[in-house]
């Protein structure tokens, strides 16, 4: 009987005729299953590739024959990667995929909130011509400091990007790059105190796992500068929301540019949506179809290595595996 991979979305338009083309040389049976209703209906997958849609112990319970699931994506946190483990399913993710994209939505936060954007775009809607408005409180990225916490893919990307505007980039990890690495994406390793401390900008890029979970918050915020910037395109929940929105709004801290908040969306009363120095955006830093170019054939490399051999590449739930 021929493997059955789902194709869980929503996803860009063509993807799903992408997948089906790549994947016909494995005689796979591929199905698209976009909304949750039809997911919620599906009873029977070996394979499941999921973009937005969550998968939970009773997911699994209820899809028979799962063996493998797939994110797009370097994140992992939508799926009870425990209970897959105790069930003998790998989980695996997309490492470096999509991290151009959110990298380039790190860099346009950063200049859009040195340089005032949302604000003189507002003013000028009302009629009000900004041209002075903001001349006190705007700054460049030249000769700044980014502090980038978590020196993954993402990371090393944002730090590669902010060289070009002649920033001085360091960064934390409780895994220190290698010493090579760190020269050739221009990376100053530092504690996370240190790094609070001196920043001028800092960009959270560390997934969400119990350690992090408000990895930055009151305590964290207080160390930054008052003239500083933070950046969460990475997790909601990595930074406290709340506390967040208390430091911007006292002038403890300049601003943020948040893509990931802690609920999605925010309450309609939420201090990240009206604050004119916090800049939010849907989840959107690894959504644009051309993404799509890299995801696509490193998840079909995958399905197909998974087939011939049984173990796919870029697990994330081995600990569980094993302890199974």
């Amino acid at each position: 009987m021929a493997m059955k991979i789902v194709i869980g979305g929503p996803y860009p338009k063509g993807v799903f005729e992408k997948f089906e083309s790549m994947l016909a040389p494995t005689g796979a049976q591929v199905i698209s299953v976009s909304t949750q209703e039809e997911y919620e209906a599906l009873t029977e997958a070996d394979i499941i590739v999921l973009r937005v849609l969550k998968m939970s112990e009773a997911d699994m319970e209820r899809v028979k024959g799962l063996k493998a699931i797939i994110r797009w994506g370097a994140g992992f946190d939508t799926v009870d990667i425990e209970a897959a483990g105790k069930r003998g399913i790998y989980v695996c993710n997309t490492p470096g995929a999509n991290a151009f994209a959110v990298a380039e939505l790190t860099i346009m936060m950063m200049l859009a909130l040195g340089r005032k954007l949302t604000g003189h775009e507002k003013k000028i809607a009302q009629g009000d011509w900004s041209k002075l408005d903001f001349l006190d409180k705007s700054s460049t990225l030249y000769h700044k400091t980014l502090g980038i916490v978590g020196g993954g893919n993402v990371g090393r990307q944002v730090a590669k990007r902010a060289a070009v505007f002649g920033m001085t980039v360091k960064y934390y990890d409780p895994y220190r790059l290698k010493p090579e690495m760190e020269e050739e994406f221009g990376m100053e390793y530092t504690s996370l105190e240190y790094l609070l401390k001196t920043a001028d900008f800092v960009s959270i890029h560390v997934p969400l796992m119990d350690s992090t979970y408000h990895l930055i918050g009151k305590e964290q915020l207080s160390l930054m500068k008052k003239s500083a910037y933070l950046i969460n395109v990475a997790r909601g929940g990595i930074v406290d929301d709340k506390a967040l929105e208390e430091a911007v709004a006292s002038g403890n801290l300049a601003g943020a540019g948040i893509d990931t908040p802690e609920v999605e969306p925010p309450a309609a009363d939420s201090g990240l949506r009206d604050n004119p120095d916090i800049i939010l955006t849907p989840h959107v830093g690894g959504d644009v179809p051309d993404v799509s170019e890299v995801a696509i054939p490193m998840i079909c490399e995958n399905i197909q290595k998974f087939l011939e051999t049984g173990v796919p590449d870029h697990i994330v739930n081995g600990k569980y595996l094993q302890s199974a």
